[in-house]
């Protein structure tokens, strides 16, 4: 199994690029894991509590569940994804089957801060985009998906988003094998996936 990790931080585009990774691969041989989906459970948390967690913080992410259900498929185990609610805030519940594939990809913004499961990427990818463009992104998104307003996402911005990236995201471009830049239709990097992953397939 090739295992691809895709990072970079909020907005930056990596949507974008595993949808042109998996539009040059075969169908059914390539499977997506999202960070989001293993945000901690906390149910045990007001619905006021859990609105100010630091979601940007890896403290937030339930690395040992993503680590140890990648070792899973890997040993060609199926796995329950969690799914997660950013209405909410928390786990919804309810559960992903899903199989094994040739290829995995695992993407989210935090996915390189965690030591065992960056060793586990035979190629990291990180998206790079200007603060502005991931900004706006963000607005957009999280205005008409999430069903936040301008002065929550503006705040959230300011005290966690930026920091959280500076501190733990940007850095982690140092472990990337390619950095894609800005988020333009990058054919020589999306080339260079595809044909590594086709040599192993």
């Amino acid at each position: 199994m090739l295992i691809i990790g895709i990072a970079g931080g909020t907005g930056c585009g990596k949507t974008t690029v595993v949808n042109q990774i998996l539009n040059e691969l075969p169908e059914g041989e390539v499977g997506v894991i999202s960070q989001d989906s293993y945000y901690k459970d906390t149910s045990h948390l007001t619905y006021e509590e859990r609105v100010n967690i630091n979601f940007d913080h890896p403290r937030s992410i339930d690395f040992d569940l993503l680590v140890s259900q990648l070792k899973d498929l890997k040993n060609n185990i199926p796995i329950h994804q969690p799914v997660y609610s950013f209405v909410k805030h928390n786990r919804t519940g309810d559960t992903i089957l899903t199989h094994p594939r040739k290829v995995i990809i695992v993407e989210g913004i935090l996915i390189l801060t965690n030591p065992e499961l960056r060793d586990m990427f035979d190629i990291r990818m990180f998206v790079h985009a200007d603060t502005d463009e991931r900004l706006i992104r963000r607005l957009k998104r999280d205005i008409s998906e999430r069903g936040r307003d301008l002065n929550e996402v503006l705040t959230r911005y300011q005290t966690t988003l930026k920091p959280m990236h500076d501190q733990f995201i940007e850095p982690m471009k140092e472990y990337a094998d390619i950095i894609i830049p800005n988020n333009k239709y990058n054919t020589v990097a999306i080339d260079i996936v595809k044909t590594i992953i086709y040599n192993k397939l």
